[in-house]
């Protein structure tokens, strides 16, 4: 039986707070599509899976960097189980400074029989 898209894409990004946590930049871009597009928490604009992968690399090479953290509300599918929304809350944390966050929205569509994440926007709501 086949793991319903929910279940998946919320297993996919718990995966993904792991390799961050981890500072493991170079393993995330399996979770990426190679066209990617994503809206950072002050609107910076970065595309393409390696771009974006070169971004997290930069944050892990800072000593104070300690990790993002995306908390999923929500996941909704299409009905053909392709594309999903997925939309919930996320906080950065730097040692001796305040923790930021806000909410974000993700895209993702499976490819090949996975999931992975074709879009995302994340909006600075605390800092």
């Amino acid at each position: 039986m086949a793991t319903a898209p929910e279940d998946a894409i919320r297993a996919r990004r718990r995966l993904t707070n792991k390799l961050i946590a981890a500072h493991e930049a170079t393993r995330l871009k399996a979770f990426f599509a190679a066209d990617m597009k994503l809206i950072v928490g002050d609107g910076a604009l970065i595309l393409g899976a390696d771009q974006v992968v070169d971004a997290f690399a930069g944050q892990f090479a800072d000593p104070d960097f300690v990790t993002y953290v995306r908390e999923t509300d929500t996941v909704e599918a299409d009905a053909l189980g392709e594309r999903a929304a997925e939309a919930g809350r996320w906080t950065a944390t730097w040692k001796g400074q305040p923790q930021i966050g806000g909410r974000y929205l993700a895209v993702w569509r499976k490819v090949t029989g996975q999931w992975v994440i074709e879009n995302e926007l994340y909006v600075t709501l605390t800092a």
